[in-house]
């Protein structure tokens, strides 16, 4: 018995140092800016680059979009396929995984093709196109982890007595949905935003393919031309990524003690 602890210590213990012994190393780094001593002036240095700021500031309204518009088709799909079409399940299930399956690249180049200037509609000839193209394609990415999130919520509700209890007191559909289904799959939708806001914070391909502004594409460019800088802004992004996790564990747990409804 003491074997088999030492064993599963040691196997957890290894597994924590591939994960934490390069991002230790990743942090020292970034400190080193400063010949002969520790400083923050890498961070500094990031923080006061107004390039920072605009890529930052633009992935972050990009990642907000993405996530009102993602769970406005999500959540009601999901929620017709369980109430009404439970034999078509199988099949969006497989659509929802096509984006793990086709490379991100093929998808960007298939819009490229779809929407370029000469096409019927020119979605890459202006900005706010070419914006509209970037935020349906973060949607397309972050797709799969958005609708099981939701489905996996709306398993735990009785959608068709809440549905006929609403229709019951005179509801109307909006409001069934607005009311009654999305409150009740909170935490599905917290758990598909916070996922899809980390996507999106660290997407490279779409954005650099489109030429947008984007976080991912700026992260990119700093690692190739400057030493610290990056080192810096790996570990931002990385804090940003586990605060995104931080807090949907906390929802799940405050979403797990909160009274039944």
């Amino acid at each position: 018995m003491k074997a088999q602890r030492l064993g599963a210590w040691i196997a957890i213990f290894l597994g924590a140092s591939y994960f934490i012994i390069p991002l230790i190393g990743t942090i020292e780094f970034s400190l080193r800016m400063r010949r002969g001593e520790y400083s923050f002036d890498a961070y500094q240095s990031v923080f006061s680059d107004i390039q920072f700021r605009e890529t930052f500031g633009y992935s972050m309204l990009m990642a907000l979009l993405t996530i009102v518009f993602g769970m406005l088709l999500v959540v009601p799909t999901a929620y017709w396929v369980r109430l009404r079409l439970p034999q078509m399940r199988p099949i969006v299930e497989f659509v929802t995984l096509l984006p793990l399956v086709i490379p991100a690249i093929v998808i960007v180049f298939g819009y490229l093709r779809m929407y370029n200037s000469s096409s019927v509609l020119p979605l890459t000839g202006y900005t706010t196109g070419t914006n509209i193209l970037l935020v349906c394609s973060y949607i397309t990415l972050s797709l799969p982890y958005m609708y099981r999130a939701v489905d996996t919520a709306m398993r735990a509700i009785d959608v068709r007595t809440l549905t006929e209890a609403a229709e019951s007191l005179g509801a109307s559909w909006p409001t069934i949905m607005f009311r009654c289904i999305f409150p009740n799959v909170l935490s599905g939708v917290l758990s598909g935003a916070f996922i899809t806001l980390a996507i999106v914070m660290g997407e490279f391909t779409m954005a650099a393919l489109l030429n947008r502004p984007a976080f991912g594409p700026y992260l990119q460019l700093v690692g190739a031309n400057k030493a610290y800088e990056p080192s810096a802004l790996a570990v931002i992004a990385f804090s940003i990524t586990w605060l995104c996790m931080g807090l949907l564990n906390l929802i799940s747990r405050f979403q797990k003690s909160a009274p039944a409804r």
